[in-house]
């Protein structure tokens, strides 16, 4: 399906790519991503239990207080996969309420694999009907780009999106991202996920994630992100360091295509959805100032 075209909704309509939605979302309510991570001491701090009955308060508290007021929420999967299949059904119930407040919803999950497995995944995540599926998935490329084939196609099928993992700001994804210099494997994930997108505007439905820390690594890798007609997904605001500041000085020339993410930095403010909107509203601000 060509990048820009409407996609077959479950209901039997149309949906608009994903990339349209989401520049919709970000154009409405500001470019901001909060993450949905219950982490155990998250759940402490809001007096939840550590179980997947807490993690499931903790997260329909975060969907209901950002519904309207974010363009999208990432829910953290590993925190929901912690306590086995009731922390799934949870996560279900979570995607459920994030459809069905009109609220995007970013499942990260980190999925790569080939063959019939990817395939699997792609099912699980991106095919209407499945109690899993979410506006769009994150996905790791380390088993080569062309290995994410069957999501690509399932989520341009089905106006979806996906996160792929691009230039991360952990230390040890240089050993391998930053590998080759002028023709770094991180450089030819960005190539591939621009070939996927073609000229869609204002951007396609393939997503790059950007850690919001890199520095000067996009620079020295000679990294064109705004060629990749991307959403950049940049996670790192707030807790792990990086200021609204930070990201207009690395992200300055592709400040439109950018979708900041904060997660503890706003969930701490919890367990009321007022304290969790006016911690979301100061970064909003942060970021259009």
């Amino acid at each position: 399906m060509a990048p820009g075209s409407r996609a077959p909704g479950h209901d039997g309509g149309t949906r608009d790519p994903f990339g349209t939605r989401l520049a919709r979302a970000m154009a409405e309510h500001g470019p901001l991503c909060v993450g949905i991570d219950p982490h155990p001491g998250l759940l402490a701090d809001w007096s939840l239990p550590d179980d997947a009955s807490g993690v499931e308060r903790f997260a329909l508290t975060v969907v209901e207080a950002m519904a309207g007021r974010v363009a999208m929420v990432k829910p953290q999967v590993a925190l929901f996969e912690r306590h086995g299949s009731a922390g799934i059904a949870a996560l279900e119930r979570t995607l459920a309420a994030c459809a069905e407040a009109s609220l995007l919803s970013l499942a990260d999950a980190k999925r790569g694999d080939i063959g019939s497995t990817m395939a699997a995944y792609a099912d699980a995540w991106l095919a209407d009907g499945s109690p899993l599926a979410a506006d769009a998935v994150t996905l790791s490329p380390y088993l080569g780009f062309g290995s994410l084939r069957p999501a690509l196609d399932a989520a341009a099928r089905t106006g979806r999106g996906v996160f792929v993992l691009g230039l991360t700001s952990n230390p040890e994804g240089a050993g391998v991202q930053h590998v080759g210099g002028a023709a770094s494997v991180a450089r030819s994930i960005v190539e591939a996920a621009g070939a996927e997108n073609g000229d869609a505007t204002p951007f396609g439905s393939t997503g790059l994630v950007i850690g919001a820390t890199v520095g000067p690594a996009l620079r020295d890798l000679g990294i064109d992100l705004a060629a990749s007609h991307a959403p950049i997904l940049a996670p790192g605001l707030g807790a792990q360091g990086a200021t609204a500041a930070d990201l207009r000085a690395a992200f300055g020339p592709v400040w439109d295509q950018l979708v900041p993410t904060s997660s503890r930095d706003i969930l701490r403010h919890g367990p009321t959805e007022r304290s969790l909107r006016d911690a979301a509203a100061r970064v909003q601000g942060d970021l259009r100032s």
